[in-house]
């Protein structure tokens, strides 16, 4: 066979793994992020509903909420698709084919090792500079919704107490939920008492540009009690109506517009660079916390700052005296103990302080290196699922979504837990961030090679009957064993 046709058949194979690569890819990888999309809407559901949030504002909610799981979606739909790739490959026998043209495994995952590192390329400037602005986005738009109150719903029965400085309780809503019947408003206006109004029915409406809640309350009573705290003598005042409107400012119920500016030193807000100057920001602080103590104490014990040398010449002096109490006289007994216990109250208070700054400057630094080794490790995650993923397709030689997807599940689940497990170690001061975020990685990557290196050598690591031979030879060996036990029993 020639060299230009040799070339020719190995572009063509080349065009092949990939077309065949990258439907499936695009396939799971969209199931997987609507997977996980949906999994965070439930997270987040609780803060969503009643807030009368208009779809506009929940779109940008699950939109900034989603960013962030790009970088799972992806190395799960690299290790199901590349599973598949070549489980389907393998059903239909092209491995062999390819195999028996002398083009080894590793030549024909070439091309699909290109597209991985690719994947992992995007995948780091996503996690670089996407995701850092989409979580500010979000932690943002997130604050403003929590704070929201929910819109106006009063029910029957229940006292409404979200307008600021007002309880309203309604006893019966008509079908139109504009009528209301048997109305009870309480108004905090002043510290001394409430004051309520009771009205038989009335009408609600809310002006056009909902900032005004307004009643229209008809056959009822205003009770209102002047004075002040200081004052016993109160003034108590019944007022009775015909027609009465009262007007309820909603603009406390409108969701804030908050800057984005107020979370943009949160450690998931940082790239790169932004994190390592972070880092170096903390450890000149966490430092000079340790020389601020110094000074403190010091300045609280005039002792320390005493020359060695001073020390060293009172050690030969013979003191008859046996006790501490003995050289104060007790004129200044109460004074020396004062000023004693008000010292080490004051080194303990700065203890405190101090060990409680430095503890969360530490905190911070882990979750800044926790970041930073994050971008990398699941950046990397893809090339080293696709070399568990590619050869165990090709040794299952199964396709579609049956066999693949459950490997695959169980592969990505085991991943997921170390990644977890690992965050949960350094956040615990167990391992190193390095250690910790690295995990998963170092666990799987030489699970990857040996399976690689099973696939080449053609291993039958998931075929049945290799199991069932070894077990017949197995108990081939214990039947003289199993035959001498029972003849002496």
């Amino acid at each position: 066979m020639t060299l230009p046709l040799v070339q020719c058949m190995i572009k063509k194979l080349d065009k092949l793994i990939i077309k065949s690569f990258i439907g499936p890819f695009i396939a799971t990888f969209f199931i997987a992020f609507f997977v996980l999309m949906m999994q965070s809407l439930w997270k987040y559901i609780d803060d969503l509903v009643g807030k009368d949030l208009d779809l506009l504002t929940i779109g940008k909610f699950l939109w900034y909420a989603s960013a962030s799981l790009l970088t799972l979606a992806m190395p799960i739909a690299i290790l199901i698709s590349s599973i598949m790739t070549f489980g389907n490959l393998g059903e239909s026998f092209e491995l062999v084919a390819i195999k028996s043209a002398g083009i080894s495994l590793l030549r024909f995952m070439q091309p699909l090792t290109i597209v991985a590192m690719m994947l992992c390329g995007i995948t780091f400037l996503f996690a670089n500079y996407v995701i850092p602005y989409a979580n500010l986005k979000f932690k943002t738009l997130y604050y403003d919704i929590t704070y929201k109150k929910p819109a106006i719903d009063l029910k029957q029965g229940t006292f409404y107490n979200y307008i600021p400085g007002y309880s309203i309780k309604v006893g019966r809503k008509e079908t139109d939920g504009k009528t209301i019947h048997n109305v009870l408003i309480y108004e905090q206006q002043a510290m001394l008492q409430d004051n309520s109004i009771i009205a038989e029915k009335g009408r609600m409406s809310i002006s056009p540009d909902k900032k005004f809640l307004e009643f229209t309350l008809y056959n009822g009573f205003r009770f209102q009690e002047r004075g002040n705290a200081m004052d016993t003598s109160t003034e108590f005042i019944r007022l009775g109506f015909k027609e009465y409107k009262k007007l309820f400012d909603l603009s406390s119920l409108q969701m804030m517009n908050t800057s984005d500016s107020v979370f943009k030193n949160d450690y998931k807000m940082l790239s790169i660079r932004q994190l390592d100057v972070s880092i170096d920001s903390i450890k000149k602080v966490r430092d000079s916390l340790g020389k601020k103590l110094h000074v403190e104490i010091n300045n609280q014990l005039p002792l320390l700052r005493l020359p060695d040398s001073l020390w060293k010449k009172a050690k030969p002096m013979k003191l008859s005296i046996k006790k501490f109490n003995d050289l104060i006289p007790d004129s200044a007994k109460y004074y020396v103990y004062d000023n004693a216990i008000s010292n080490a109250n004051s080194m303990k208070t700065s203890y405190q302080f101090t060990g409680a700054e430095f503890e969360a400057k530490r905190k911070d630094l882990i979750n800044n290196k926790v970041e930073w080794h994050r971008k990398f490790s699941l950046s990397l995650a893809c090339l080293v699922l696709f070399f568990i993923g590619a050869p165990l397709g090709s040794i299952i030689r199964k396709g579609g979504l049956g066999m693949p997807l459950v490997v695959a599940i169980v592969f990505f689940l085991i991943f997921h837990l170390l990644n977890m497990f690992g965050e949960k170690f350094v956040k615990d001061d167990i391992t190193s961030p390095f250690v910790g975020m690295w995990l998963s990685i170092l666990v799987l990557t030489p699970l990857g090679a040996l399976l690689t290196y099973k696939a080449m050598h053609d291993s039958q690591l998931f075929n049945k009957e290799l199991y069932l031979r070894f077990f017949k030879r197995t108990k081939v060996l214990f039947n003289p064993v199993v035959k001498m036990i029972t003849r002496k029993n």
